[in-house]
């Protein structure tokens, strides 16, 4: 049972978002895209207020993801990306991205702390970033 609403078209755009940032980290790595998708849309806090679905996360601006801004979110969405989609609006979390609403991959090691949130670890080239439960309780509720 899907924990946020979202249509076919939804899960589709996800699905491309989740290619267009991770298809060099494997399904997995995509799959934690995913993932920081899915809080986004669930958090309502920070940065993502009133991101109601997977369509304004996506296209968010400021604060959007990089695939949407530079270009390379063009490639279609493939039946196994949408598959990959469908598990994470259904609520599969893998961790460090369970509870995560930022990545990005720096040229070295992970910090500790990216813009005062601290790091849930690194998955091959990504580091991964959690707020904390008192700013953003809604993502680290169950589902």
């Amino acid at each position: 049972m899907a924990v946020i609403k979202a249509n076919s078209e939804h899960v589709k755009l996800l699905a491309r978002l989740m290619r267009a940032e991770a298809e060099g980290e494997g399904e997995l790595g995509m799959l934690m895209v995913g993932n920081v998708g899915v809080n986004r849309v669930r958090a309502d806090c920070l940065d993502f207020k009133n991101i109601r679905n997977l369509q304004d996360m996506v296209y968010q601006r400021p604060g959007g993801f990089e695939a949407t801004i530079k270009g390379y979110f063009y490639q279609a969405a493939r039946d196994r990306d949408i598959r990959l989609a469908r598990r994470a609006v259904n609520g599969e979390r893998t961790h460090p991205a369970s509870n995560a609403l930022w990545f990005f991959r720096p040229s070295g090691d992970c910090p500790a702390q990216w813009y005062d949130q601290a790091n849930s670890g690194r998955f091959k080239a990504h580091c991964f970033f959690v707020p904390t439960g008192e700013d953003c309780p809604r993502v680290f509720g169950t589902f």
